[in-house]
């Protein structure tokens, strides 16, 4: 009998004893081919020697020191290459420990600064329908994932919601991509107006929308046009790239493809690669500024944020991307993933949309190809396209409500960055398997 409060009371887990590469090995020793990388995160595997080593280093100087009372070298160093690395105007880094802790941050910070800047009126949110940006209240109520936000709705910060940018589903016939991109954008100057710009602080979106839309990227112009309606308006443009960041769609920052500079960027999963909790908010220097000539403090804070070792962890995934050429990797493996995909799926009956950026991948399932009609939600065909993968060795990430947080299935890809052409196939394959045996049922 486990003591452990899980995410779910029903069934019993099997136990992770061992990592090789892009598998995981149960207590029985079965293999599993990690596809999603849990979720998104392990970017490198799971027995990353040049991490593991970064890790017994560190342990062997210091592990912990409170950020109330100290730096740390790793940190520090981290903090240095990420800003190097990261879009103009990016000049600071606050460390936290994942994704849901780095959003809550920026929401916190967005008000903090219009209020250090005399704006205090400025207190509102608005985010996409369809998207996700993490668990905690503040960044639940940021989010449009509906399924998640449903029982805690009295909880939750009143946020606006504009349509998500979601050409599959949404770009009218005849209507081209650019047209649609800006039609959907300008959405968020009406939202602006409606609400009055006086009190709009931020819009916030993922470059790549991951978990509750299933690898849907952007198109061309779409951020473009939103960076400009922020800037007219004077709110903050924070892009989330909690799952689509560190490399996952083959650039260390999803943005750079988009050729956008926002105002933060919070970053999390792949930045840790799963060997340490970690997780960031990147911020420009014009809001660092503000809040030094101001209060000089910003009023927030975490026991464990800027931890030494998991600052060592992040430093050795950094070191592995560019000593490895990972990023060019990706890009490659992320074509062929997509090929193979489109070759193995493309003309299924029942696969309406493969889509993504590097190894960064969705499958979305439809009824009916020509209406692209979901199927029931009643079938959980995403449950048992789960099931059926897990139970073949394959670890994938699928999910309901992609269309509106209740219709809609898809399966989200996003194995390690060394994954093999072999391991491909072996996804590919036995994803097939498990869609066609969740759809039989």
């Amino acid at each position: 009998m486990s003591h452990i409060f899980g995410r779910s009371t029903r069934g019993q887990l099997p136990f992770a004893v061992q990592g090789d590469g892009c598998y995981l090995i149960d207590a029985s020793g079965k293999r599993y081919l990690d596809g999603s990388g849990g979720a998104a995160v392990s970017c490198l595997g799971h027995s990353n020697a040049r991490v593991r080593g970064a890790l017994h280093d560190q342990l062997d100087r210091v592990a912990f020191a409170h950020t109330g009372f100290f730096t740390s070298e790793p940190a520090e160093t981290l903090a240095d290459r990420l800003v190097a690395a990261a879009p103009d105007g990016i000049e600071r880094v606050y460390l936290v420990s994942g994704g849901s802790e780095a959003v809550e941050a920026s929401l916190k910070l967005a008000r903090q600064y219009f209020m250090e800047i005399g704006q205090p009126g400025r207190h509102r949110v608005i985010a996409r329908r369809q998207s996700y940006h993490g668990n905690t209240l503040g960044a639940l109520a940021a989010g449009g994932n509906e399924w998640r936000r449903a029982q805690f709705a009295p909880l939750l910060v009143e946020t606006s919601h504009i349509a998500p940018c979601y050409e599959y589903r949404n770009r009218a016939e005849g209507e081209t991509v650019e047209a649609y991109g800006l039609r959907v954008a300008n959405e968020l100057q009406a939202e602006i107006e409606r609400l009055g710009p006086e009190t709009v602080m931020a819009f916030v979106a993922e470059p790549v929308v991951g978990a509750t839309a299933g690898a849907v990227p952007a198109v061309t112009g779409y951020l473009k046009r939103i960076r400009e309606i922020c800037d007219t308006y004077g709110i903050l443009l924070i892009l989330d790239e909690v799952m689509c960041g560190m490399g996952r769609t083959g650039h260390l920052f999803a943005c750079e493809e988009d050729g956008v500079a926002p105002d933060m960027i919070t970053i999390a999963k792949g930045l840790g690669a799963g060997y340490q909790p970690i997780g960031a908010l990147l911020v420009q220097g014009k809001i660092y500024d503000a809040i030094a000539a101001g209060s000089g403090f910003f009023q927030h804070g975490h026991t464990y944020m800027g931890h030494a070792m998991a600052a060592a962890a992040a430093n050795a995934v950094l070191d592995e991307i560019e000593t490895r050429d990972l990023l060019a990797r990706v890009r490659v493996q992320g074509a062929a993933l997509q090929a193979a995909l489109t070759d193995a799926l493309g003309q299924h009956p029942h696969i309406g949309d493969i889509r993504g950026r590097g190894l960064f991948r969705g499958v979305e399932l439809v009824a009916d190809r020509e209406t692209k009609a979901p199927f029931d939600p009643a079938r959980r065909i995403n449950a048992r396209i789960k099931a059926a993968a897990f139970e073949a060795g394959l670890i994938c990430y699928p999910m309901g409500g992609t269309i509106d947080g209740v219709n809609g299935d898809h399966v989200l890809l996003a194995p390690p960055f060394i994954i093999e052409d072999a391991q491909i196939d072996e996804l590919v394959t036995k994803l097939g398997g498990a869609i066609d045996k969740a759809l039989s049922a």
